[in-house]
């Protein structure tokens, strides 16, 4: 499913509309035809972007499908990453990209304007990585390379829904080629942030320098499998900055305060300020990116440069952290 700016691009006005037709829960005269043709499932999308809140309209709704997009295609590479060679050798994913204006199969529309599904796979399918299993709460490294990775440190931390900070553990490790290691168990910790309302948990691989090698930041529900206390997060007020690294290629900074709540899940898009839209393609290094307190992340974005191609805006709309628009400077 694309976001609400990739919908609006074949979807007519008068068919973007709450509730959403939902194929197979209704009489088939009451769907949306144009829904229906563009191939909207319906069923199995409710039942995974509900828990995070009934839409209150379509772009609501476009942006919750990308929490589904992101967690589901994560959870799919990591599943595989975390039993490479006892259950599975391989792993193939059919399809990226659709021929046309439909609503699955994409990690990138018709347009050429990606979604949270491409990164959350990308998160996923690092070489090296740090990954929980959602299921009993183990914590995982992964090394899906030939060669050994010595000195590594990782830092796994939790933060509740006000932004309250626990380091779980801070330690050194070691990874063998092609190897699964489990490093300690977070179901606790989890199972009691669940009482209140969920949880993040952050899981970064650094080296001697202190540099990040890989970082993997999860979001957990309630009790009841729902995410309420996502609902009941306080603004984030994340500062944005722009410059250009080359031609063609910028680099974002984005910045949350100290004893700030997350700022949660924020989308980067690069817009032509001649028309307002999105420069596409745009090819992001990352981008849906959940920024703790007091800490910082930087995404870079090439784009194709043309004889007339102005310098670009940036913007950024998070979960909790309201539009915001900057010039590269």
């Amino acid at each position: 499913m694309g976001d609400y700016e990739s919908l609006e691009r074949f979807i007519p006005q008068e068919n973007m509309k709450v509730p959403i037709p939902r194929p197979g829960q209704q009489p088939v005269e009451e769907a949306d035809s144009v829904w229906t043709y563009h191939t909207y499932t319906g069923v199995g999308y409710e039942q995974a972007l509900e828990p995070y809140g009934r839409p209150k309209d379509v772009r609501d709704f476009a942006f919750k499908a990308q929490l589904v997009n992101y967690d589901q295609y994560r959870g799919l590479i990591e599943g595989f990453s975390s039993h490479m060679w006892h259950w599975y050798t391989g792993v193939i994913i059919w399809k990226t990209q659709n021929p046309w204006t439909a609503m699955r199969g994409q990690m990138y529309d018709y347009y050429l304007d990606p979604n949270a599904c491409l990164f959350g796979l990308r998160a996923g399918s690092r070489p090296l990585n740090l990954m929980c299993n959602p299921v009993d709460g183990s914590v995982i490294l992964v090394n899906n390379g030939f060669e050994q990775e010595r000195n590594l440190m990782l830092v796994i931390k939790s933060y509740d829904m006000e932004g309250k900070e626990k380091l779980l553990t801070q330690v050194f490790a070691y990874a063998e080629p092609s190897s699964v290691k489990k490093i300690l168990s977070v179901k606790n910790e989890l199972d009691a942030l669940a009482k209140k309302g969920g949880a993040f948990l952050s899981l970064q691989i650094l080296n001697t320098k202190q540099e990040v090698l890989a970082d993997n930041f999860y979001w957990f529900p309630d009790e009841q499998g729902n995410y309420s206390g996502l609902n009941k997060m306080k603004a984030a007020q994340l500062s944005v900055e722009a410059r250009p690294v080359s031609k063609g290629k910028v680099e974002v900074r984005l910045k949350n305060p100290a004893g700030a709540p997350v700022a949660f899940f924020n989308r980067v898009s690069l817009l032509d300020p001649a028309t307002g839209k999105r420069i596409l393609p745009a090819f992001y290094d990352d981008n849906y990116v959940s920024v703790p307190p007091g800490a910082e992340r930087v995404v870079t974005v090439e784009y194709p440069l043309s004889g007339n191609t102005a310098t670009p805006l940036v913007t950024v709309k998070g979960w909790n952290v309201d539009l915001k628009q900057v010039s590269v400077q």
